[in-house]
């Protein structure tokens, strides 16, 4: 009778925490009002995964937000590029084009190259990493499961970059 009701305890525990358990999409959601980001001469700042930053929006949304005379011109592209990260499987190196404070690019110049596995690992890795950071407009992403080296690396590397802009 004692482990009965052991039982039906923790079955009702984890079934719980099973319910209670909150999975996150792969973007980023909206903000909910944004504003254009003041032309200053201050440094960039790398909005974080929540996407509250205002470097985001469009022009269409700037121009709901505040009148059309407050927008600003788009800042001049640049480009940075990461230092290699060396994993078990290779280098990883990424460059990020920025416009402004906005990750507008991302391109893996070195990658991981150890056989064909590495070949494939890669292939449906970085296009997923490419995109998170599009959508977290920083380096504070998710792994791609499978790709953990991968992952790292250009983890790494991002994060390396973007401490240069």
């Amino acid at each position: 009778m004692r482990r009965a009701v052991i039982v039906l305890g923790s079955t009702a525990a984890g079934l719980a925490a099973l319910l209670s358990f909150k999975t996150h999409s792969a973007a980023a959601p909206a903000p909910a009002a944004s504003t254009p980001a003041p032309s200053t001469g201050t440094p960039p700042v790398i909005a974080s995964a929540t996407g509250s930053g205002a470097t985001g929006s469009t022009a269409s949304q700037s121009a709901s937000a505040a009148p059309k005379a407050s927008v600003t011109t788009p800042a001049a592209a640049r480009t940075v590029t990461g230092t290699v990260a060396n994993t078990q499987y290779g280098p990883m190196q990424v460059q990020v084009t920025l416009a402004g404070t906005k990750i507008t690019k991302v391109t893996v110049l070195q990658r991981t190259d150890d056989g064909a596995e590495s070949d494939q690992i890669d292939a449906t890795a970085i296009p997923q990493l490419t995109s998170e950071t599009l959508a977290a407009q920083s380096a504070r992403i998710d792994a791609v499961s499978g790709a953990s080296y991968t992952s790292s690396g250009y983890i790494q590397s991002l994060q390396s970059a973007l401490d240069q802009a």
